[in-house]
């Protein structure tokens, strides 16, 4: 039954919006990962259907005492009913499924009527139409192969280069127009069991999460010291990697134990040799710790709402509407917390380059958080400005909300790609400078300053109404 209960926590975890299903899924032990995950994911896909039909067979309150979480009868009746039956021994909880065995195939037969579909199949929720759009992404390992080495080896296996938009019936791929040692693929194209992606020297990473790396442009060097403030699963870590050619020292925090181990196994498998992985919290280290400080970038990518993430996952998670009162209130939580962060960055001595990201589309997580970091405190000490477009991907044409700015002009600092036009997943950068002239003068009034003393919650907040006042119609997040 451990397998069971294994599932059923991941859920609840899920639940609790602990992360996305692939961050989650990722922290699974090793051993029954794959198993685990598989029935997580049909679960979810049938998640709406099976709710309804053990609530009508009234089955947890008839076993109250041996029932007593949902998750766990929801993985549970899966199995029972599309997955060939429970796989675990007799004991009271399997006994206590299959006592209303006869019950719940009777309702799952009448849910079917009523949704008016005929196989099994088609009660699984359908998913994001957005995601269609989006290419297989995978980025070459240069840590272990050129460019050159993967197109001779994917044109060996059959594929021929081609020009988007891709036909699903041909073996194709073409190179990015924007990071270099990216390859786009057919949207279905697979390679879980690829000997390249199983000995590292392919990343299927997603093109918008390959910007930050790209925009802080870390240095080539023996001297060079960067940090990656919330590294797992390692995407963006061994991509820095990459670009450091694997010289100087970089620094990669993860406070989660499991989701360190993750990391651990994928700089390994990456080759990343300049890596230095730590399991503890980036908010904890001291800046003027003589380990640390040396380091002049640092990346940011924390924990945010996911919201602009449409991939074949994540799209199971949206069965429900959030309230807005709950979303605001959670967009704010987190903003506060993703400002924090960027703050603490700017308190390394040495650092002269910071870029924060996100995979959210709310401005609140985004412009929001951009604006309150300039106005605060350790900007105004270390001199800290936006860089300018020119240096942050310059030919990406789709820039933040200008509207969302205390300064308009500077949303073409910013980068923005939206689910469903951009072939990418909802996606943010930002890119803070030290010592960097400002082409204009921050419209900061007295009473902005005031404002500005209060903590990062209130910092958030305050932004927030002064930009409701100026545009009051306008919404918090780009509608894709």
């Amino acid at each position: 039954m451990n397998f069971y209960f294994e599932a059923a926590k991941t859920l609840d975890r899920l639940d609790a919006k602990q992360g996305s299903i692939k961050g989650i899924l990722a922290t699974l032990p090793v051993k029954d990962r794959k198993r685990t995950a598989a029935l997580v994911i049909e679960t979810l896909k049938y998640k709406s259907a099976l709710s309804d039909l053990i609530k009508k067979a009234n089955i947890m309150k008839e076993e109250r005492k041996k029932l007593t979480s949902l998750n766990l009868v929801l993985v549970l009746v899966h199995d029972v009913l599309l997955g060939g039956g429970i796989q675990a021994g007799d004991g009271p909880i399997k006994q206590a499924i299959l006592r209303h065995k006869t019950r719940l195939h009777g309702e799952f037969q009448k849910l079917k009527i009523k949704r008016g579909v005929r196989s099994n199949a088609d009660l699984a929720q359908a998913g994001d139409t957005r995601a269609a759009q989006i290419p297989r992404y995978a980025r070459v390992n240069t840590m272990m192969w050129t460019l050159d080495d993967a197109v001779k080896y994917f044109t060996s296996q059959g594929f021929t280069p081609g020009t988007p938009p891709f036909s699903e019936s041909i073996k194709t791929f073409a190179y990015d127009a924007h990071i270099p040692n990216l390859l786009l693929f057919p949207p279905h194209t697979t390679f879980h069991d690829d000997a390249a992606y199983k000995s590292g020297k392919l990343i299927l990473q997603d093109k918008a999460s390959c910007f930050p790396a790209v925009v802080l442009a870390p240095p080539a060097r023996k001297d060079a010291f960067v940090i990656d403030a919330t590294a797992a699963p390692g995407n963006k870590t061994t991509h820095l990697s990459a670009l450091m050619q694997n010289m100087g020292k970089l620094y990669a925090f993860e406070r989660d134990q499991k989701r360190f181990g993750t990391l651990t196994m994928m700089l390994s498998r990456a080759g990343c040799k300049n890596v230095e992985p730590l399991n503890a919290d980036f908010l904890t280290v001291d800046p003027s710790d003589p380990k640390f400080a040396k380091v002049t970038h640092i990346l940011l990518d924390p924990s945010c709402s996911g919201s602009g993430i449409v991939n074949r996952l994540d799209h199971l998670l949206e069965t429900e509407e959030e309230n807005q009162e709950a979303l605001d209130d959670r967009l704010t939580k987190l903003a506060s917390f993703q400002l924090m962060m960027i703050k603490h960055a700017m308190k390394f001595p040495k650092v002269g380059k910071i870029v924060y990201s996100t995979c959210s589309i709310h401005a609140t997580e985004n412009e929001g958080v951009v604006g309150a970091a300039l106005l605060s405190d350790e900007a105004k000490a270390g001199g800290f400005a936006l860089a300018p477009r020119e240096d942050v991907l310059l030919q990406w044409q789709r820039r933040g909300v200008p509207g969302e700015m205390a300064v308009p002009e500077d949303a073409e600092s910013l980068i923005r790609c939206s689910p469903g036009e951009d072939a990418t997943n909802g996606f943010f950068v930002s890119c803070f400078v030290r010592g960097v002239a400002q082409s204009k003068k921050r419209k900061v009034d007295t009473q902005d300053d005031e404002e500005d003393e209060g903590d990062e919650g209130v910092e958030v907040t305050e932004m927030s109404k002064r930009k409701k006042k100026k545009k009051k119609k306008q919404k918090q997040s780009i509608p894709s």
